[in-house]
């Protein structure tokens, strides 16, 4: 398959894709935000409706040019706006699969967000994998596949992409970002993890300033308090959309663990970075950000009676 350099790192994912064994109808993209999906996800939906000759996307014929542009009337796209995959919206995709379509041979369905399904919404996606219209495919972009049942896994193939190395970063950023400073570039692919996501963002300026300060801040209170003043910065948290919040989880976690360099306590950065990872991974579950703000103002006491799992968490 071509068109696959665009996803950075990745080596095996780009290997099973461009094995020649043709494409599926339905993939499961898995991995943590910032890591590539939507790259990946271009790149299928282009392939899956490329019209020209040969080796696929060929990027040239006319439905390659749409996909690219992101006007092709055979993609079509849920779950971007943050908001839950309803089992109403899934049964409205379903219901247009049946319908032929436009320009195209085949009709891509890309849904972002499918860990927002709740158990309704997923058996409603089901019919549609099991026994939709072989020209109808299907993109699943989630942050926790597990967060899907497991006959939904089993109708997909599952694509897991993961955080890049530092060199992959390195390289990859500074080949993005050229005119841009070189040791802002470096910092940027030190910090981000292998998320090449988060370096973007930091990189192109799209408020991640405001949530280093937030996560630096947040820090600083789940270290030392007042409680007060901690709990109203965690209600401050309720109006915060997922994927930010997402990120403010990160960059408070990554705050504690520096301020193990200046002295805090270890035990209780141990037992705060848990309680963080543990509220991150609720996210994936479509745990509100109010229960988010809530648990990790109550938790954040060592001595607080709270013990919390994801799974009570989702109850």
């Amino acid at each position: 398959m071509r068109g696959l350099e665009a996803l950075c790192g990745n080596g095996s994912v780009k290997r099973r894709l461009s094995a020649g064994r043709g494409l599926s109808h339905a993939y499961i993209l898995a991995g943590p935000a910032g890591c590539g999906k939507r790259t990946l996800a271009a790149v299928l939906s282009q392939a899956l409706v490329c019209s020209g000759p040969g080796e696929v996307p060929c990027g040239t014929c006319s439905d390659c040019r749409k996909a690219a542009a992101g006007i092709h009337p055979d993609i079509l796209r849920a779950g971007a706006d943050g908001k839950e995959l309803t089992v109403a919206r899934v049964r409205e995709l379903r219901g247009d699969a049946y319908l032929l379509p436009n320009e195209a041979g085949r009709k891509v369905y890309l849904l972002e967000n499918a860990q927002t399904m709740n158990n309704s919404a997923q058996n409603a996606l089901l019919k549609i994998l099991e026994d939709g219209p072989a020209y109808a495919a299907f993109l699943l972009l989630t942050d926790n596949a597990g967060a899907l049942l497991p006959t939904v896994r089993s109708r997909c193939e599952g694509l897991s992409l993961s955080p890049v190395t530092p060199t992959e970063a390195r390289d990859w950023l500074l080949r993005r970002f050229p005119d841009r400073p070189r040791e802002e570039v470096l910092a940027a692919a030190g910090r981000c993890e292998g998320v090449l996501g988060r370096a973007v963002s930091w990189l192109e300026g799209d408020g991640q300033g405001e949530v280093q300060d937030a996560g630096a801040r947040l820090a600083q209170l789940l270290l030392s308090g007042p409680e007060g003043v901690l709990l109203e910065a965690c209600v401050g948290l309720e109006k915060w959309e997922r994927e930010a919040l997402g990120e403010l989880l990160d960059e408070t976690t990554r705050q504690l663990l520096r301020a193990l360099t200046a002295g805090a306590d270890p035990r209780r950065v141990t037992f705060l970075t848990g309680r963080l990872r543990q509220l991150r991974q609720a996210l994936a579950y479509n745990v509100g950000a109010g229960h988010i703000a809530g648990w990790l103002c109550a938790g954040a006491c060592p001595a607080s009676p709270l013990s919390f799992t994801t799974e009570t968490m989702t109850r």
